[in-house]
Order: structure tokens, then sequence, then C-alpha cells
């Protein structure tokens, strides 16, 4: 069974087998060839009191927890499955296939890794093909909830940024300063995000740079990537409001999300000393457009005691950005063009009240039932701030804004 007290990143390996063929420390003794297989699942229930929206952990998923279901499970349900091949020199690939609910409400397997990866040296590796990217503290396992210790990652920070993989390639090199161990990762690709049968969303040109150290208990983790988004959507709203002249023209400009470039950076530090851990990040997300400017965090922490651990945390999301702008002037438009302009003005305000903005108070208690399942049970307090919705979605016309919500939440994780 793999030892409670490790780090999050080391628990993932020994526990999950959900990380990317290991570097070899040296190249002078012969090795045979291998392959290897395993698995991890998350069964989850989930309730909210809020009966006017859903409750979703991620964005691209709907998770209809509230509105559209007493109780849902799709919020956190998934199942997946790793294949990695190592041939004992240089060489080693890995594929990975998850399956859970999104947007097209299919549970379709999805490939999240699919990689080939040549070490050139003990401390240089290169990969190709669709990798992980390196985002958060969990980014390498966020899918692979047995790793985690609460029932998911904090909604605030982790569902700013969806995304989770990326297709091209990277290069990562191990280097110590004194006893501080790092490795650091640089990424050049793009991805792709289906959001209806017939819609995609896309990264262009991502690029960044990560750094992973390490030194005794303690794991921080920064990163930086940017990317130009391809992003098809509301096109008609913002021709409708080009049509108002010049002032129509800088307001299409500032919030149209198409072609626009995003900035990501985040830091993140994780203290597992053994009976106990508090971790927290902080990260920032710039779209530059309606789809907001945010800056999220949290900390948590827990305590270990023997097969139980109690946990706690706080996670909060804050806009760099008005979520209400006054748009087009109504009093420099003749009076026919009054009312159209003042639609516009408030659908372009209805978007960017989605610009989320609110804190969660979570407490749990994760119970490992046996060497490679665990039972968790979470409390969430929500409170959605600055008259937005936070990040709930499927808003229906009685939902009032601000008011404070609970969500329980109750999942069986396993590996295999």
């Amino acid at each position: 069974m793999p030892k409670l007290h490790q780090t999050p990143v080391l628990f993932a390996l020994a526990g999950a087998l959900l990380v990317q063929p290991a570097a070899h420390a040296g190249h002078t003794t012969a090795q045979e060839s291998s392959w290897t297989f395993g698995g991890f699942g998350t069964l989850s229930a989930v309730h909210s009191s809020e009966k006017q929206a859903d409750y979703a952990a991620n964005p691209l998923n709907p998770g209809e927890a509230g509105a559209t279901r007493d109780w849902s499970y799709a919020v956190d349900s998934r199942l997946g499955a790793q294949l990695s091949y190592n041939d004992g020199g240089h060489w080693s690939a890995v594929l990975q296939v998850v399956a859970e609910r999104n947007l097209t409400h299919s549970w379709t397997p999805k490939v999240e890794w699919a990689n080939v990866q040549y070490q050139v040296s003990p401390e240089l590796s290169l990969r190709v093909g669709r990798i992980a990217l390196p985002l958060f503290l969990s980014g390498d396992y966020r899918k692979a909830s047995y790793a985690l210790t609460s029932v998911r990652t904090p909604v605030e920070l982790y569902a700013a940024i969806p995304i989770s993989n990326s297709d091209g390639i990277d290069a990562s090199y191990r280097w110590n300063f004194g006893n501080v161990k790092n490795t650091t990762q640089v990424l050049f690709g793009g991805t792709s995000v289906p959001l209806s049968d017939d819609t995609r969303v896309k990264a262009h040109r991502l690029a960044g740079v990560s750094n992973t150290s390490t030194s005794g208990a303690l794991t921080v983790r920064a990163t930086a990537i940017e990317g130009e988004l391809e992003t098809p959507l509301l096109q008609e709203l913002f021709s409708a409001i080009r049509q108002f002249g010049p002032q129509g023209e800088v307001l299409a400009r500032r919030y149209e999300p198409d072609r626009k470039r995003a900035t990501v950076l985040s830091i993140g530090a994780s203290y597992d000393p053994g009976n106990w851990f508090v971790m927290g990040e902080v990260g920032r997300v710039n779209a530059r457009s309606m789809l907001g400017d945010k800056t999220a965090g949290y900390v948590s922490g827990g305590y270990r005691l023997g097969s139980f651990t109690p946990y706690g945390t706080f996670s909060k999301v804050v806009s760099n950005t008005p979520n209400q702008v006054a748009g087009l002037d109504l009093s420099m438009l003749p009076p026919p063009y009054a009312p159209a302009a003042q639609r516009l003005n408030m659908e372009l305000n209805g978007l960017l009240s989605m610009i989320a903005e609110q804190d969660s108070t979570s407490l749990g208690l994760r119970w490992d039932a046996t060497s490679n399942a665990a039972v968790k049970l979470q409390f969430d307090h929500v409170r959605p701030r600055s008259g937005t919705s936070g990040t709930l979605s499927n808003i229906q016309p009685g939902y009032r804004y601000g008011r404070s919500f609970g969500v329980f939440s109750a999942s069986v994780d396993f590996v295999f």
C-alpha cells in the first residue's frame, strides 16, 4: 500500500501509475523492454442546495447538480486507463484514455496523453505527442482523483483553466542547486476542445516554461504559459455591436474572445512532512476578452490519522476587470437605435457577469478503505460575489445573485 505521508506527486507515482515513463538513471546497464498497464476511476454523487443553477467542477463538464438534478453522478465521475512502454534504453511511450462527461453530453473516451519520449541523457528528455500541461501542483494527475486528498481540485483555480493537455513537443531538464532538486520543462504546441458537435475552441502557439523544485518535504512549482485563443463564439453579438460606429468597434475589440492572446501564470507549494500536510497555490489567467482576467488561489491542509485524513480548504477567485460596463453610449445614438443598443448592452453585461468571483470553504474526510480504493466525503460552502454567478452554469430565471449555497459530495476513487 502506498504510504499516505508521501507528497502528492510521489503518491501519484506509487499509487496510481499515472506518470510518464520514468527517466533512466544511466545507460551503462542494459535493461529489458517492458509494458505496463493500469487505470483509475471515480464514482461520485453530488448534491447542491442551489436549485436555480447547476454546480459543475469544470466548465467543460455540465455537471447538472442543482437545477437539472437533485443528485448528479457526472460532476466528478470518470474512468481512465493507461498503457506504457519502455524499451529498456532511451525510448519510452505512454497512452492514456479517459472517459468523462463533456459538453456534448457524451461519455465517449478521449485520448488524454499519447506521446513518445527519448532520454537524451540522465538529465535531459524530449517528448512529442499529446502531453500533460504542467499547470498547477496537481496538473500531472488532476484527472486521477485517487491521487488527491480531496474529492476534487479547488474549482476556483483549476476550473479557470480546464485545458489539461497539449499536442506538441517538450523538453525536461533535471538539475540540482545545492540540496534542491529541480526539473525545468519547456513546451510548444496547441490544443482543441469541443464545445458542441460542430464548435471547438482552439489554442494555437501554446508556449510555456515550468519549474518544479523539491527539497525534503517541500515541493514548489511555478509555470508561465501563453497562447492564442480561437473562439468562434458570439460572432453575431460583436458584429451587431460594430454596427454602432467607432464606439462599437472599440467595445467589440475589447471583449470579443476570438484571436486573443491568453496568459497563465501560477505558483504553488506543498509541504508534507508525514502525518500532516499543507499546500497552496495562486494563479492569474488573462484572456484579454469577455472571458476575463482572473486571479485565483487556495490554501489547504489536513492531518492523517491512520487510514483517515480529515482536511479543509479555502479557495477564492476574483476578477481583475469589471463585471459590468456602460457599453454603448445611448445618448450618442438616434432614438430609433437606442432600444437595440440597450439590448446589446444587457447581453454583453450578462456575459461579463459570468466571469467568476466567488470563494469556498470546504471540509472533508478521506478514508483509505483498501490498498487501492479511497472513500471521500466533502461539504463546500460556496459564496458567489460581486453580482456574478460564480462558477455555476445553466442559470435559471429565478436565480438570485450573491446567494451562498452548499454542495455535498461523496466519491469512491480507485486504481488498478
